[in-house]
């Protein structure tokens, strides 16, 4: 199975066709949104086709191999046990911790987030009229660790209700221990703190790390949903269809009182369809795009190293999603968008965005793309360095 690339310029792609209004210039280089450049597996189409040709398109109830495909793949990866009572449904997982952030907590309430992180999920807490409280990773050259006393403490002087944890954890990269983990969640557990674990990057690991699902590391159900998708994984977001497993009966009546409320019970059709297939046959075509973004990065990283030195660029652990710092040349918000969007033409997620000034210096590029699109832009950025 040869991985194809996709020239989605004019495609109506977020990433692609989005970037005038979200950068105010159509034509740079999109490193940016996480989605892949990637066509998506042949299982996949070819299960589309076949629901093209037998169907109408009327309100889709999704059948028994829509559940079992996914859990037989927790299962087989993670050794995660879920039961098909647990799994509820969203059309995604921002709009999911969104909600969770309306049924669970109060304006004014207090949510904690480990910092630098997903933006949206700084946007759920700001937008809606919530305290965020921010507890910076531990940062080390380029690795990143959990202050456990200061998030514990700033737990118990915001009484905080809500953690919403990113697990691989986007932007840094890390994938976290199950010591990491239990340790988190004794913490909430001890000062009766719910916790999303949003693990929508679970299949993007590398090297010996091993992605471990929170919610298997102890008896933690009472306080804790786990959100994750087939979207990131098999390229699929614009189907929209995502995991919310919630096995504690009575979070899981909050959840579908609130969906009920909201009348957003079922989802579309094709998004059933094609999460179905992709955990059933999508396999060796995540293998292969798991390679490539492993070798995008150690390109990246080691081109760096050599011609520019002085980038900081972190361990990819988890996520396809690469953290650098151009703290050696930049210092103001500014300064970053000139250089990377007006002098080398590229969109890339600002650092800024993940958890405010202390991240100004930072770039999050996006690594599912060819290895002609990744070399395009290391090249371009090695030469307006140079010349700076």
């Amino acid at each position: 199975m040869a991985l194809q690339y996709i020239d989605r310029r004019g495609t109506d792609s977020s990433k692609w066709d989005g970037m005038g209004s979200m950068f105010g210039n159509p034509d740079l280089l999109a490193m940016w949104v996480a989605d892949m450049d990637f066509k998506e597996a042949a299982c996949i189409t070819e299960a589309l086709k076949d629901f093209i040709d037998r169907a109408a398109f009327g309100y889709h109830e999704p059948g028994d191999g829509y559940f079992q495909s996914f859990i037989d793949w927790q299962k087989k990866h993670f050794n995660y046990d879920i039961k098909r009572e647990w799994i509820c449904f969203s059309p995604g997982i921002v709009p999911a911790f969104n909600w969770v952030v309306w049924w669970a907590t109060e304006p004014g309430d207090s949510v904690i987030l480990l910092t630098p992180v997903y933006y949206p999920m700084i946007d759920a807490i700001n937008k809606n009229g919530r305290k965020l409280i921010q507890c910076d990773l531990v940062r080390e050259g380029m690795h990143y660790s959990i202050d456990f006393e200061k998030f514990e403490k700033n737990i118990v002087d915001n009484n905080v209700k809500l953690f919403i944890m990113s697990s691989p954890h986007n932007p840094v990269g890390r994938v976290y221990s199950a010591d990491e983990l239990r340790r988190l969640m004794e913490i909430c557990r001890k000062h009766d703190v719910l916790v999303i674990s949003d693990e929508i990057h679970q299949d993007f690991v590398f090297g010996d790390r091993k992605h471990i699902p929170t919610a298997t590391l102890g008896d933690y159900d009472e306080f804790m949903i786990t959100m994750t998708a087939p979207s990131k994984t098999f390229n699929i977001a614009g189907l929209q269809n995502s995991m919310v497993i919630i096995p504690d009966p009575k979070l899981r009546a909050r959840w579908n009182s609130f969906q009920y409320r909201i009348h957003m019970k079922g989802g579309n059709s094709f998004g059933f369809i094609a999460a179905e297939a992709a955990y059933k046959g999508g396999q060796e075509w995540l293998d292969e795009v798991k390679a490539q973004i492993y070798s995008n990065f150690e390109y990246v990283r080691d081109t760096f190293a050599k011609e520019i030195p002085d980038v900081k660029v972190a361990d990819l652990e988890g996520t396809y999603l690469l953290w650098m710092d151009f703290g050696k040349w930049f210092k103001t918000q500014e300064e970053v968008k000139v250089f990377f969007q007006d002098k080398c033409g590229i969109a890339l997620d600002y650092g800024e965005w993940f958890g405010g000034e202390d991240y100004v210096p930072f770039v999050r590029m996006n690594l599912a793309t060819s290895h002609e699109i990744v070399d395009k832009a290391v090249q371009i950025i090695i030469r307006e360095i140079k010349k700076l």
